[in-house]
Parts: structure tokens; C-alpha cells; sequence
């Protein structure tokens, strides 16, 4: 709720009312200010009547008689005395060169205000409106309308003669009078009528809904929102009028245009004023309330009130009680609401007071915001319209946002801001800095500061470090790694963690951080011996950056004792760097970490460390079994003889079977498989890759005696050796196990290759056909001989020059041709081989 007050030099204020604005969370729409300066000068002597508003200056009428034209501050620019009792009314055109007036003693002038014709008149009766055409400054225009207790229209004609005319009479005295365009409304005690000025015609008659009231007491309030819309108001009822065309097949005796109420509601209050803002309605009420102390009602201070109109009632979207002066001696005829059309200003006028109303704007907005404690909103909101903000610095709401953070203690909310609201200016970062310092919240603003291309200090940046080593050796660390090197003196910050690790030599987060240090100082050995100590996973990564492989030569057991895969890649990616035997040297007396370096490389290429593999072959024995065999299968620079004894001493059968039979000793493999071993399918697995007879032989031999090695061979020789040789050589009466599923499988092994082969001779029985019947067709082809073609012979033309005589041609497959009598006899075919080509076909 708004209280208009006098507050020492504030040019523009907002007056609320304390008791209702305390439980209020909802944004004033409007702001107020007085309107002082001469009006304040005039309204002690005299009072206000009425009041006409132009874009460019305000017209003033008093009880006393005066017309005052001021400018938008309220400073008297022209005065005029008129009478010596009321003005009642005052008009003015759309350019503010011509003004009208009339007052309570009847007198009407109508002039210009920079010439000198105009219209005066004397009339018998009290003269309460008048209102000139809006165009009348255009000489086709010169009209205007008086309201007394007729309605007068007055024109000037061609003579430069004023002609008068009845518009309406007989329906008690006319209180207000509003043109708009070419329609005239008037307000009587009937009600409101519409006169088209164009046509010459009444359009429309609006009757008014409480006829109790007086309507001296309680008069009619107009407004045109646009040039075919009516504002009515009258005692607590509201209608909005829409003028519209009448279709030309309805017109008949009727007049060309009608007026359809598109909105009617009744209000609370009783209304003295109106006016349009966009498509809502601004509502000056009348106030009346009962004491509660007496039983009568008394007057209250007058509401302005933001309504939004709808068909039949209003919502209302904001409402300002006003404390205007002496407002407990006014009457609801006393107060009037006018407005600017070109701005959003609202003049609330009273004897004694005048009072503006204009829309807040983005600066007022912030106002509330900031009033409200609602920084976030209205830092949001200055940074959006930072252009049309003309009382607020973005920066310095910020700011205020910051230190209200702070008194809330909730300081990483205010660092967070610092950036967005500091920006670039270094003098109040470090002022922020030292307060966040006094304040003990260093650690809150240090992961907010500037660290790019702006930055501060470095005794800044240095004074958060030496903070966070004292208390907190996790954030230091991680502010080291998040801060560019650059930032601070990096021989200072190493001084003061050495003299920390003094006190704590085991520190892992202070030994690492050194490192780091370290690194950026470009002092990287010292950073590898801690990595190394430390055993930490950048040690690699450290090493790559900065190429420090001369610096690890004599590491390389170090390194492979925290990490052997990433270790061994290193190296092996980087062996232009750190040699093969070099890393060998190194690794002598740690075979389990050379064995690790040999098989790696091995396996990434099996002839670069070839002088090696002797000494791999007792590696494998030694750490690696499972891989042995297949290095020896792999490697083509393996000593046999060596692999064979080092098997031999460890009884390795695998690994010495796979060497015997590489070394060409099958049949002492397979006496070890058979003897040691003891696996029968291995040992038939060794015979069928060998696909010797005689192992087929020892193998037979070596089994014969026992029953389940039978049963082995039985069940996987058939496709190799004949049964039948082994079933012969089974004794009388040995037991085998599953003899007879062992036979029925040779049955069903050998009625399978019957099949085979059956199918195998039909498939070369169909395809031998196939290519005969293919021969045939080709071989009966006709050949083509013509005059081209020759004696492979004698090399002349196989047809004879005349056609009519017999003769003989001989033509064979391969396209060779022959005369018959160039063809050899049996006497002389070696001749003919030795002097004539002819191909195998003949």
C-alpha cells in the first residue's frame, strides 16, 4: 500500500504503508511522487479543481479562478485569471496549442495559447465541461462542445463566424464530456450518450446502474482507451463500451454504427477516476469505512488500484492506498485521475494535493529486490537490462550481494561471486582477499582467483599457500596442482614445504607435492627420486614428459619392482633410448625381473634379443614353465642341446618330448610318453603328427601287453593303421575294457570311409561324364577355313585359287591345317617333326 510523504530532497519517492508492506511480498506496480515546486507554492493558497494533462506541459485550474500551465516538475511557466470562482474544466487540443476553459459562473473561453483569436462567452448557468475538437488546431476543425444544462456544439464557420448548435438538452445538468476521434461521450443524471460528429448521429445511450446516488456527489468518470473504446465508470459500476459498424443489410432507420458492452462488473469502492495502462484499467477510489468506535462511516484514504477487466467481474493485480493531504475533508467529487498518453504517468488530483503515478521501471525493480534482501534476482536483473539501468551499477549490487553473503556466513557462496562480480578490477579482488583473510576464509575465495591471463600478486597467491600449509596439507596440494606455476615465487613455496617435511619427513601429500614443485622448477631428478620413493603412478608419465631416461638407466630395477608391466613397456617402446643389453646389464642380478624384460620383448618381436634365448630357456625353467614350451616352438635361436639338458635336469617330459621329436629322436619321445607319461591318446596324437609307420609299429608293440592302451588304439588308429594288424596281435583270453564298443566304432569308422570313398568315386565318375560330354560337344564344332587361313606346311593359302576343282583339306582340334598332300607319309614323318610345328593334338 502506498503513503505519499514529503522526504527531503528524494525527487521521485515510494510512500507504503508500513503495517501492510511488512506481510507484503508481492512488487509494488506503481512508484509516487508529489508533484512540488509551484504547485506546492499554489496549493497553499489555493485549491486544486481540475487538472488537463498534455504530453509537454499540465494545465491547473483552482477554485479561485486561475488556470496555471506548468511544466512536468510542476514549475508555473503561464498564468491566466479567468474568474473569481471555480474553474470547472479544462480542454486541450492534441497539438497543446489551444486550450478551453469554463467555470462555475458560466464563463466559457476557448483561445490559443501562442495567438490571439479565441471565443469568449458568458453564460447564464454554471458551465461544468467543455472539450475541444482534438484536431482544432486545423482550420477544418475549429469545433468544440460545452456542457451545462445543454449540450452545445460550436463551430466556426466560413465567416469566421462561431455557429451553435443543440446537441442534447433536457436531462439534467451535463457533468463530463470526453472527444475522441469524430465521437462525442457525455455523462448527464440519465446516463452516458455516444455522438458520431461525422454521421450526426446519437449512437448509443448507456443508462447508469445505481440511480440513488447524486450525481453532483458522485460523478461520471470517462475515458476513450482507443478511438472505439469506452471506459465508463459510475458510483461502484464499470463498463467498458466498444463502438463498432453496424452491417449495411441491418442499418435500415438505424444509425451507421452501435456499442456492445463487452465488460461490466461492480467494484468495492466508489470511483472518481480512470485510465487505460496496456489492457488493464488504473482505478481511483473513493473511500469510505466504518470506525470502530462510532457507528458512522468516515472518509478513508483514497485506493489507486491496477484491475484486469474481465466479461463480467475484475481481478486485481495491484492496490495503493494514498495519503494525499486534508484527504479526511474530500469528497468523492473532489478527487480526479488523469493521464499521459505519450508516458505512463497518472496524475491523482485533490484540492490540496497532486500526486504522480508512474509505472516502476528496472531501477525501481532492483530497488524492491534489493530492499527485499533478494540479491541474486537483482543482480540478474541489472546484469539484463545493464543498458537501461540509469540509478545502479551492476557492480555495485554485486558487491552488495557479497558482503551480504558474508554477514550470512555463508562465505563460499560469497568467493563463488567474487568472480562473477569482481571481474577484472585488481584493486578489489585484493581487497576482498584480505577481508576473506580477517575473516579467517581463505580457504573458501582461493579456488575462485583470477589464474588465467589476469591475475594478482604473487604475495597474494603465496599468502593462501602459506595458509593452507599451516592447516590444511590436502587443499595446499591441491591448489599446487590446479595453479599455474607462474602465479607465485616457486623457490619460496619449495623452502617453505622443505621446512614442513622437517617436521613430518613421511608426509606422502607434502613429498608429493614437492615433486611437483619440483617439476615445474625443471628440477626433475629430484622429483623422480621422489616419485621413485613414493612409488607413485606419475613417476612414467614424468618420465615421458620430460624425456628422463638417461636419468633412469640405473633406476630400472626401481622402477620394475613398483610397477613390472608399465615398467617393461617403457622400456621396450623407448629401446633407441635405453638399450636391450643395457637394461640386461642392468637386470643381472634380479633374473625373475630380467625374465619379465626377455619375455616381453620376445613377444613382440621373437629375432630382436635372439642372443638371449639360451639364456631365456633356464628363465622359463626357473620362473615360467607354462611359457617354456611355447618358446621353444617359437624360437629358431634356441640351442637344442642346451633346452634338452636343462629339461632333462628339471624332468620336463613335455618340453623334452617336443625337443627329442625336433631333434629327430621320435621314437625315444614316444618311449617317454608312453613310459612317463602314460597317456596313450597323447602318444597316438604324437604318432599321427609324426605319421611314421614304424612309431605305428613301436607304439602297437608297446601296448599290446596292455589292456587299456588297446582299448585307446582301438578307439583312434582306425583312419591311420589297419585294425585288423593290432586285433591280430591281441592274446587269447586278454580282458580289454569296452572291446566291444571299441570294435563297433572300427565297424562304424570303417563303414564311413566305404561311404567316402563310394561317395568320392561318384563325385569323379559325374565330373569325369561331365567333361567328356564337354570334349564331345566342342570337339564336333565346326571349324571355319577360308582364303586367310594357311598350310602349317607348305605356308600357303589352305583354298586354291579355283574353287571348282576337287581338292582336300585336313583340319585338326587344335585349329591347325594341312593340305592332304602336304600331310607326311610314314616314310617321311621324322622330316615332317623336324620341319614342320605341330601341336600334341595331332
Amino acid at each position: 500500500m502506498a503513503d505519499v510523504e514529503q522526504q527531503g530532497r528524494k525527487q521521485s519517492e515510494e510512500f507504503t504503508d508500513e503495517s501492510e508492506e511488512e506481510d507484503s511480498e508481492d512488487e509494488p506496480k506503481l512508484k509516487y511522487e508529489r508533484l512540488s515546486n509551484g504547485v506546492t507554492e499554489i496549493l497553499q493558497k489555493d485549491a486544486a479543481s481540475c487538472m488537463t494533462v498534455h504530453d509537454k506541459f499540465l494545465a491547473l485550474g483552482t477554485h479561485f479562478g486561475k488556470v496555471f500551465l506548468l511544466d512536468i516538475q510542476g514549475n508555473v511557466t503561464q498564468k491566466f485569471e479567468i474568474s473569481s470562482v471555480k474553474i470547472n474544466q479544462i480542454s486541450l487540443d492534441e497539438s497543446g496549442e489551444h486550450v478551453g476553459i469554463c467555470s462555475e459562473d458560466g464563463k466559457v473561453q476557448v483561445f490559443g495559447l501562442y495567438t490571439r483569436e479565441g471565443f469568449h462567452e458568458n453564460f447564464d448557468c454554471p458551465i461544468k465541461v467543455v472539450a475541444l475538437h482534438p484536431q482544432f488546431s486545423r482550420s477544418n476543425y475549429k469545433q468544440f462542445v460545452t456542457g451545462g444544462n445543454k449540450l452545445l456544439l460550436y463551430e466556426r464557420n466560413w465567416l469566421n463566424r462561431w455557429k451553435m448548435s443543440v446537441l442534447h438538452e433536457g436531462e439534467g445538468s451535463i457533468t463530463n464530456i470526453q472527444w475522441r476521434s469524430n465521437l462525442i461521450a457525455w455523462a448527464n443524471n440519465v446516463g452516458v450518450k455516444i455522438y458520431d460528429i461525422g454521421t450526426k448521429q446519437r449512437i448509443t445511450n448507456v443508462l447508469r446502474d445505481n440511480v440513488s446516488l447524486r450525481p453532483d456527489m458522485y460523478p461520471c468518470s470517462l475515458c476513450w482507451k482507443d478511438n472505439c473504446t469506452l471506459i465508463v465508470g459510475w458510483g461502484t459500476s464499470i463498463k467498458i463500451c466498444v463502438v463498432k459498424e453496424r452491417n449495411p443489410t441491418e442499418m435500415r432507420d438505424l444509425p451507421s454504427r452501435y456499442v456492445e458492452i463487452v465488460s461490466a462488473f461492480e467494484t468495492e469502492f466508489f470511483i472518481s477516476g480512470l485510465a487505460p495502462l496496456a489492457d488493464q484499467l488504473v482505478t481511483l477510489y473513493f473511500v469510505k469505512e466504518n470506525s470502530d468506535h462510532m457507528d458512522e462511516e468516515f472518509r478513508a484514504r483514497p485506493r489507486l488500484d491496477i484491475i484486469q477487466p474481465l466479461p463480467e467481474s475484475c481481478e486485481e493485480i495491484s492496490s495503493d492506498a494514498l495519503t494525499v493531504r486534508n484527504f479526511q475533508d474530500n469528497e468523492c467529487r473532489d478527487y480526479r485521475l488523469e493521464h499521459s498518453e505519450g508516458e505512463s504517468l497518472f496524475y491523482i488530483i485533490s484540492p490540496k494535493d497532486i500526486v504522480v503515478a508512474k509505472e516502476r521501471d528496472q531501477d525501481d525493480h532492483i530497488d524492491w529486490l534489493l530492499e527485499k534482501k533478494k540479491y541474486e534476482e537483482a543482480l540478474m536483473a541489472a546484469e539484463i537490462s545493464f543498458k537501461n539501468i540509469k540509478r545502479h551499477d551492476v557492480q555495485k549490487i554485486g558487491m552488495g550481494y557479497i558482503n551480504h553473503l558474508v554477514e550470512k556466513g555463508d562465505y563460499d557462496a560469497a568467493a563463488r561471486k567474487c568472480q562473477k562480480v569482481l571481474g577484472k578490477n585488481m584493486e578489489l579482488w585484493e581487497n576482498e582477499v584480505y577481508r576473506f583473510k580477517t575473516i579467517g576464509q581463505l580457504k573458501a575465495i582461493s579456488q575462485y582467483l583470477p589464474r588465467g591471463d589476469l591475475r594478482l600478486r604473487p604475495a597474494i597467491y603465496e599468502m593462501i599457500l602459506h595458509e593452507f600449509l599451516k592447516t590444511d596439507y590436502e587443499g595446499f596440494a591441491t591448489l599446487i596442482r590446479e595453479w599455474p606455476g607462474e602465479l607465485y615465487n616457486n623457490m619460496a613455496i619449495v623452502q617453505a614445504v622443505n621446512d614442513h617435511l622437517k617436521r613430518d619427513p613421511a608426509n606422502r601429500t607434502l613429498l608429493t607435492t614437492l615433486a611437483e614443485l619440483y617439476t615445474y622448477d625443471q628440477r626433475y631428478d629430484r622429483a623422480l627420486e621422489i616419485y621413485l620413493r613414493l612409488r607413485h603412478k606419475d613417476v612414467y608419465q614424468l618420465i615421458h614428459k620430460h624425456d628422463l631416461f638417461s636419468s633412469i638407466e640405473d633406476k630400472i630395477i626401481l622402477l620394475m619392482d613398483f610397477d613390472k608391466e608399465k615398467a617393461v613397456d617403457m622400456l621396450l617402446d623407448n629401446e633407441d633410448k635405453i638399450s636391450t643389453d643395457r637394461v640386461v646389464e642392468e637386470l643381472a642380478d634380479r633374473p625373475e625381473l630380467l625374465h619379465v624384460y626377455l619375455h616381453k620383448l620376445f613377444k613382440r618381436d621373437h629375432h630382436k634379443g635372439q642372443k638371449y634365448h639360451e639364456k631365456q630357456i633356464v628363465l622359463y625353467a626357473e620362473y615360467d614353465r607354462p611359457n617354456l614350451l611355447p618358446f621353444l616352438r617359437d624360437s629358431t635361436h634356441c640351442p637344442l642341446e642346451k633346452a634338452l639338458e636343462v629339461c632333462q635336469q628339471r624332468n620336463f617330459v613335455e618340453e623334452t618330448v617336443f625337443l627329442l621329436s625336433r631333434m629327430g629322436n621320435c621314437r625315444r619321445a614316444l618311449q617317454m610318453i608312453m613310459e612317463e607319461l602314460e597317456d596313450v591318446d597323447k602318444a597316438i596324437e604324437f604318432a599321427k603328427e609324426q605319421d611314421d609307420a614304424e612309431l605305428w609299429e613301436d607304439l602297437i608293440s608297446y601296448s599290446i601287453d596292455k589292456p587299456p592302451f588297446i582299448t585307446g588304439l582301438l578307439n583312434n588308429i582306425g583312419t591311420h593303421v589297419d585294425p585288423i594288424l593290432l586285433i591280430h596281435r591281441i592274446k587269447e583270453g586278454m580282458e580289454i575294457p569296452n572291446l566291444r564298443d571299441s570294435l563297433v566304432k572300427i565297424l562304424q569308422d570303417y563303414n564311413l570311409q566305404i561311404l567316402l570313398r563310394e561317395g568320392c568315386k561318384k563325385i569323379l565318375v559325374a565330373d569325369s561324364l561331365s567333361l567328356l560330354q564337354k570334349m564331345h560337344r566342342t570337339q564336333m564344332r565346326g571349324v571355319r577355313v577360308d582364303e586367310e587361313n594357311i598350310c602349317e606346311s607348305c605356308h600357303a593359302a589352305i583354298l586354291p585359287s579355283d574353287m571348282a576343282k576337287p581338292f582336300s583339306v585336313v583340319v585338326f582340334h587344335c585349329r591347325h591345317m594341312f593340305h592332304k598332300e602336304c600331310l607326311p607319309s610314314s616314310g617321311t614323318v621324322s622330316y615332317f617333326n623336324m620341319s614342320v610345328s605341330v601341336c600334341n593334338s595331332i
